[in-house]
């Protein structure tokens, strides 16, 4: 099955969980409020439903546009449009009739719905996969920056710490980067000094001018001869797998990145290697191809090794059923925080961080090419914390809309008028289609121009 395929069927597997479960969020609630739900759909049914059947007095269904599902709920200015009913008198069964706090815990159900949904994957992730992470402190001499122009962009470069952004300890060295781009100061260690650096503010336009730069931090990792091509100029130099180079042309080196200049310097002639072997040094002349290589494959096989080798600490964390409860709690009110950030940053014009809105593309993206559950699942956390944010925002047509009349109704003691409400979602309903229509033109943009 092709990459494509195997991510379109996680896409709208997540999606339709997702969806399933939100649309509950209201239906549950609702039904214990005795309040009438007359649809409750996967997708939209627009002009003609794939499948329906009526249970009760309800109609369940599958639409055939994956854009979303509804429950339809008696008494209700909602996706539905229904504005005949709401011309006849009040009916006990519905919404309109029930008390403010009851509309309220009804309207909020999807949103809640999905955050618990988000904290109980993460908590089933750690208590079944634990966590594996590389502490930023454990890097003895900084990491490498591997793309120079955003590393002076940000004011950092190879052999730097970043401590802290915000002024919050940097924990985990993976989680570097986005908290780059959600933060606005960094805390960097350079030779012996501390200091910080401002984030530019148009930061996130300079890395989504090429997104394949986004991981622009790597590990510093010494050059360990792993594999000896055959078409290699340095096959029979005397090099072998394992070897350790430490100098070149007597200049001594620990890191990768300490030999790329040097070879640079001596394309297509010989180098005087000193390679450590067994607890010895060797002296090997070696040959540089007209590229600045030398024709061998470096690194160690898996992280472990560096890590046995002292240059970095890998932490492994085992979490027992209770304890993966809290952490999972802990990393679905991270997750939030960090998007919530993200958010700021997009509805800052200055930033350009709204060119990097996307639609399904950029939500399918999120997938792996293959099976891969764990991927899987924190995917779909992360999608349902979207969708938990993206929903309780104050506009018109989502569930955030129907929250802020509400809240102004408990507050005043005044309900808004069903024509001001009917105005108010096709507003609503408007202002979304033109978020969608961005989003998903920013993902046919740089699909064909990037």
């Amino acid at each position: 099955m092709s990459p494509i395929a195997i991510k379109t069927i996680q896409f709208f597997l997540s999606l339709s969980l997702l969806i399933v479960l939100h649309e509950l969020g209201h239906f549950i609630p609702a039904k214990l409020f005795k309040t009438r739900v007359e649809k409750f759909y996967l997708f939209f049914d627009v002009k003609f439903s794939l499948f329906k059947k009526k249970i009760g007095e309800t109609v369940y269904g599958i639409g055939w546009l994956p854009l979303g599902g509804y429950v339809k709920i008696a008494g209700m200015i909602d996706e539905s449009m229904d504005t005949e009913a709401m011309k006849e008198e009040p009916k006990p069964w519905e919404f309109r009739s029930k008390p403010a706090w009851q509309r309220l815990i009804i309207m909020l159900g999807g949103v809640t719905v999905n955050f618990i949904l988000a904290v109980i994957i993460y908590i089933g992730m750690a208590y079944s996969y634990g966590e594996q992470y590389i502490p930023a402190d454990s890097l003895k001499d900084g990491f490498l920056v591997t793309e120079k122009n955003i590393g002076d962009e940000l004011g950092i470069k190879t052999g730097d710490l970043i401590v802290a952004v915000d002024g919050e300890k940097v924990e985990k060295f993976s989680s570097l980067p986005l908290e780059i781009i959600n933060g606005n100061t960094i805390t960097i260690q350079r030779d012996g000094r501390t200091f910080d650096q401002e984030i530019p503010v148009d930061f996130i336009a300079t890395l989504l001018e090429d997104e394949d730069k986004a991981r622009f931090l790597s590990l510093r990792t010494p050059f360990v001869v792993r594999e000896i091509p055959e078409d290699s100029p340095n096959l029979n130099s005397g090099l072998k797998e394992k070897d350790e180079v430490i100098a070149v042309n007597g200049q001594s080196v620990i890191y990768q990145d300490e030999i790329v200049p040097i070879l640079e310097e001596n394309k297509g002639k010989k180098v005087e290697l000193t390679v450590k072997r067994d607890g010895k040094t060797i002296p090997i002349e070696a040959q540089v191809t007209n590229e600045g290589k030398l024709g061998v494959f470096a690194g160690y096989n898996s992280f472990d090794e560096y890590a046995e080798n002292g240059y970095f600490k890998i932490e492994k964390v085992k979490y027992s059923f209770l304890e993966s409860i809290p952490a999972g709690i802990d990393k679905g009110v991270s997750t939030l925080s960090g998007y919530v950030k993200q958010m700021k940053k997009i509805f800052n014009p200055s930033t350009g961080a709204y060119k990097g809105v996307g639609g399904f593309a950029a939500i399918g993206g999120l997938f792996p090419d293959g099976w891969d559950w764990p991927a899987f699942w924190s995917a779909t956390a992360f999608i349902s914390i979207i969708l938990a944010f993206m929903n309780i925002l104050p506009i018109p047509a989502l569930d955030g809309g129907h929250v802020m009349f509400l809240l102004y109704e408990m507050i005043t003691g005044r309900k808004p008028s069903d024509k001001f409400l009917e105005y108010a979602q096709i507003t609503g309903f408007f202002l979304l289609i033109a978020l969608l229509l961005f989003a998903n033109g920013n993902d046919l943009y740089k699909w064909l121009f990037k």
